[in-house]
């Protein structure tokens, strides 16, 4: 009877210690890797080009450094949950968070201002600035395309039973969007539409006869939006642009500039006092380019190559169709942002409000990122079963032996 329950009982012990995880490869290291410096890095960056306006703001020089600090913690929370989380679950919550995003979208624009504040001309938040839909909606769309490119397979090829519901659901996105008006989001969620329906096989004549079509709508729309013509006036035509629209690029480009090879020193640049308006988040890539220099420019610029390396090699391992389809959305969104706004910084680009991931001021916007990377970084491991003390290191390379 004692030899019978002795295998039992070793049975139910090895069935107690066994633990599920997930061995990351070396593309989500190196991810991490890549994560942790953008945020050291941004950090500091944001220190030296907030500061100054805190206390002009009669607070403490490191309140917005303080702030973006909790939004690190809950982002460092919000990327062990994604990287934890088996990343195929997505695919059935495509709807609901297209929905979610679409519902605070439109919550934005109808709800009174004491819950969705209207922050420089925008309303773009709700309840205060804790919650911006627009940058939820970055997830929302890479999720859902990647789900019904899936789905339609070979019905991707047909314009009117493929294509065209793509257009009409995110079309529906950029119109509310636009109508807080944020026309660099909605810019975006455009971008990323092609660029999943691309990766999935679209014919390119369907994009050519939407995109045609569209011109006359969406030239019409930014025609409606003031703010929107004169950014394009000051970039295609800098001389004849109001001075006032030139301004925040003129000042950029002279941080910019004056920074020289190496920079002035950290902490020493100008412009943050008062001179460049918002340079700790839309226009932060010039306070590097002010105070870290061409050197430091590059620098960020190769770390997010580096990012969008990593990000590729992964999707290209990931373990099914829908999770390539969302790890190219995910790197492509987080890298595109980055690439844009550094353009715009040095006068490449018309200026569009988009920040600098990892670097720029905003708590939605750095928890949403981090999350996206934790997700990245789950597409990039293995699922294993482990027996033993081992089971709980996530970086063990190899089963630990009972």
């Amino acid at each position: 009877m004692s030899t019978t329950a002795t295998p039992a009982r070793e049975r139910s012990l090895s069935a107690a210690q066994e633990r599920i995880r997930w061995r990351m490869g070396p593309e989500a290291r190196g991810l991490i890797l890549v994560t942790a410096l953008l945020l050291a890095f941004g950090l500091a960056v944001l220190y030296s080009a907030s500061a100054i306006d805190a206390v002009q703001r009669n607070k403490e020089s490191w309140y917005y450094i303080a702030r973006q600090l909790t939004g690190v913690g809950a982002g460092m929370v919000a990327f062990a949950i994604a990287a934890k989380l088996d990343a195929d679950r997505f695919r059935g919550w495509a709807w609901p968070l297209m929905w979610i995003t679409i519902v605070t979208l439109l919550l934005c624009l109808v709800l009174p201002e004491s819950i969705a504040p209207r922050v420089n001309g925008s309303r773009r938040f709700l309840f205060g600035s804790s919650f911006q839909p627009s940058e939820f909606g970055k997830l929302a769309v890479v999720v859902w395309t990647s789900m019904l490119i899936v789905k339609k397979g070979d019905q991707l090829r047909r314009l009117a039973k493929g294509v065209l519901p793509f257009f009409v659901i995110i079309g529906l996105l950029d119109l509310l969007a636009a109508l807080e008006p944020d026309l660099s989001v909605a810019m975006l969620y455009t971008l990323l539409l092609a660029l999943l329906l691309f990766a999935g096989g679209v014919r390119i004549a369907h994009f050519v006869t939407l995109f045609a079509l569209a011109i006359p709508v969406l030239w019409h729309k930014i025609e409606k939006v003031q703010y929107a013509v004169l950014r394009l006036t000051s970039f295609l035509d800098p001389g004849g642009a109001p001075a006032q629209v030139n301004y925040q690029l003129k000042q950029s480009l002279i941080a910019v500039g004056s920074g020289g090879l190496f920079g002035v020193g950290f902490g020493q640049g100008r412009q943050q006092y008062g001179f460049l308006p918002f340079p700790y988040s839309d226009f932060i890539a010039s306070n590097i380019g002010e105070e870290w220099g061409f050197l430091g420019l590059a620098a960020i610029t190769i770390a997010f190559a580096a990012y969008a390396l990593l990000g590729f090699r992964i999707a290209r391992q990931a373990r099914s169709p829908f999770l390539q389809l969302v790890a190219v959305g995910l790197t492509f969104v987080t890298v595109i942002t980055a690439y844009l706004h550094i353009g715009v910084v040095i006068g490449l680009l018309p200026t569009t409000g988009l920040t600098l991931p990892f670097v720029s001021y905003g708590r939605s916007n750095i928890v949403l990122t981090m999350f996206l990377t934790g997700i990245l970084v789950n597409i990039g491991s293995t699922k294993e079963r482990v027996i033993g003390g081992g089971a709980t290191d996530p970086l063990a390379l190899a089963p630990t032996p009972a």
